[in-house]
C-alpha cells in the first residue's frame, strides 16, 4: 500500500523545518506497513482549481516556510482538505494559514489577512507576534477529549518554535465555531494547537513537531496524520 503525501509550500533546503519535515515522514515509512511518497506543491500551482493538483493525495500537510509565492494558493489547499475530509496537518506557517482559510471559509470574514502577506490590511487574523517564537522550546497544556489529546496520550508536551506570526490578539474572539477547538494552549493561554472535530484529521500548531520528530520516536501529531491519511488510502482504493 502507498499512501500519498502532499506537502503545500516552496521546498528549501537551508531551511530546518522543511527538511525535518521531509526526514519525519521518510523516518515513518521505513518503520510502517506502507509506503509515504510526498511531494511538494508550488502554492502557485493552487490558486485556481487545486483539486488538480491534489487529486490522488491521501494527506495534505500545510508546511512552514512562509511567506510562499501564493497565500491565496496555500488557503485554496487547506480549503480543499476541510471540504473534501481529506487528513490536513499544518505546521507553523500553515498553522496560521489554517486561521485565515477558517476566518475566510466558515466565519465570512472572505478578506481575512496574514500580515506577512498584506501589512496594511484592516483584518489582520494573523500578524506578527509582539516577541519572536523562532527557536524557542516552550510547554503546551492539552485539552482533554481532543483529537490533539487523543495522540499525545498525555496532557503537557515540549515543543519548538520557529516563528513570527501568530494569531492576532484583536481577532481571536472572533475565531469561534462550532466545529473549531483550541486544543493546545502555552503557559499564558495562548493557542497553540487549533483543530476541527468533525474531520478525521485536521490538526494544526503553531510550532514545528518535525523538529522534534525521530526514527525511533515519530512525534505522535504527524504519526497521526500518516495514520490518518493511511486509512483514506484504504477508502480510496476500496472496490466499488
Amino acid at each position: 500500500m502507498k499512501v500519498n503525501i502532499a506537502i503545500v509550500g516552496e521546498f528549501r533546503e537551508d531551511l530546518l523545518p522543511h527538511t525535518s519535515l521531509t526526514q519525519s515522514l521518510d523516518y515513518l515509512s521505513e518503520d510502517s506497513e506502507f509506503s509515504i511518497e510526498y511531494k511538494w506543491i508550488d502554492t502557485s500551482l493552487l490558486e485556481n482549481e487545486p483539486q488538480k493538483a491534489l487529486s490522488g493525495f491521501h494527506g495534505i500537510w500545510s508546511a512552514p516556510g512562509s511567506p510562499f509565492k501564493s497565500l491565496d494558493g496555500a488557503v485554496n489547499a487547506i480549503q480543499y482538505a476541510r471540504e473534501n475530509n481529506i487528513p490536513h496537518l499544518g505546521t507553523c506557517a500553515g498553522f496560521q494559514h489554517t486561521v485565515i482559510e477558517i476566518a475566510r471559509n466558515m466565519l465570512g470574514y472572505e478578506e481575512a489577512q496574514h500580515e506577512e502577506y498584506d501589512s496594511e490590511s484592516s483584518l489582520l487574523f494573523v500578524n506578527k507576534l509582539v516577541c519572536s517564537l523562532a527557536g524557542k522550546t516552550m510547554k503546551i497544556q492539552i485539552k482533554d477529549g481532543t483529537k490533539a489529546f487523543q495522540w499525545y496520550e498525555k496532557a503537557e508536551a515540549e515543543e519548538n518554535y520557529y516563528c513570527n506570526f501568530g494569531i492576532n490578539p484583536e481577532f481571536q474572539d472572533k475565531l469561534t465555531h462550532s466545529e473549531l477547538v483550541f486544543s493546545g494552549v502555552d503557559k499564558d493561554g495562548e493557542i497553540r494547537i487549533i483543530e476541527l472535530k468533525d474531520k478525521d484529521f485536521f490538526i494544526s500548531t503553531l510550532f514545528v513537531p518535525q523538529s522534534r520528530s525521530t526514527r525511533d520516536e515519530p512525534h505522535p501529531i504527524i504519526r497521526g496524520f500518516v495514520n490518518s491519511a493511511y486509512r483514506q488510502a484504504l477508502k480510496d482504493n476500496k472496490p466499488e
